[in-house]
């Protein structure tokens, strides 16, 4: 469609992203230059929540930064029928996941959307044994930096906290995942009047609930500014399936609309361009 065009007043790259859902991709195509000479970046994501035809270009954080963390507890364990002869690695690690479910309860705003989750507990290896060792793992989402690394510490100080409570020993790691996923407002007037081009304004649509969910398009905002939308592609009768579910399915006419908007934003965002 952009090839059909005499003549572009600003050149226009698309990028064409593998690995996504990794969170690798964009940290890859950045390092392989492909933000050199860019100026303004448009991604978008299809949603099951929203009708086909439907455009979701909303300003702020759009989803959470994704960070994982692993709780080590070593103990001196010891037989089960002489518990006072030991520290019990699964009543700490258990002490220590309900703690850590304070933290967004009691520490953060609850303006301020927050996730911390103990997805792994793994411990033991025998009912009639006390653990020595046990090793929790889980995620870290929020959509404010501050916020994001207040989590941290916290998750941090309570495990130190609970093992030291409970003479135990522990070792804390966190593995950085993807920013918070922040629209620039100007952007988002561009993505906004192309999608009023394509679908209509009364098809334009509020983000409905808060997507705690890692996007690495995030990377890319890091460098240069941008815009991230959703593509309604809802099919009827199969709304209730999540995005990762073997299950899962979309209405490929979408296609055809996000191909529309993407003409439209390209031009939209060459005429601004040209004009500053």
């Amino acid at each position: 469609m952009l090839a059909r065009e005499d003549r572009l007043p600003v050149p226009v790259r698309l990028i064409f992203q593998p690995a996504e859902e990794v969170g690798a991709g964009a940290r890859v195509m950045i390092e392989a230059g492909v933000l050199e000479d860019v100026a303004m970046i448009f991604g978008s994501h299809i949603d099951r929540h929203y009708p086909t035809g439907v455009i979701v270009a909303a300003e702020g954080a759009v989803n959470a930064s994704a960070d994982g963390f692993r709780v080590e507890i070593s103990s001196s364990g010891g037989h089960g029928a002489y518990p006072h002869e030991s520290v019990d690695a699964v009543v700490v690690g258990s002490l220590l996941v309900m703690a850590i479910q304070t933290i967004v309860s009691r520490e953060v705003n609850p303006a301020f959307p927050s996730v911390v989750t103990v997805g792994k507990f793994t411990a033991g290896t025998a009912g009639n044994v006390i653990a020595g060792k046990a090793i929790l793992e889980g995620t870290i989402r929020a959509q404010h930096p501050e916020v994001r690394e207040h989590l941290i510490r916290s998750v941090r100080r309570i495990s130190e906290s609970v093992a030291q409570l409970h003479d135990a020993r522990v070792r804390v790691e966190f593995w950085q995942g993807t920013p918070a996923l922040i629209n620039s407002p100007e952007l988002v007037r561009i993505a906004r009047k192309a999608a009023i081009r394509v679908v209509g304004a009364e098809r334009m649509a509020p983000l409905h609930t808060t997507n705690m969910g890692g996007e690495d398009f995030a990377y890319y905002l890091d460098h240069v500014p941008g815009c991230y939308v959703r593509l309604g592609a809802q099919v009827a009768g199969r709304e209730g399936f999540p995005a990762h579910s073997s299950r899962f399915d979309f209405d490929e006419e979408v296609l055809a609309v996000g191909a529309q908007y993407f003409y439209n934003v390209a031009l939209l965002a060459c005429e601004r361009l040209a004009r500053a």
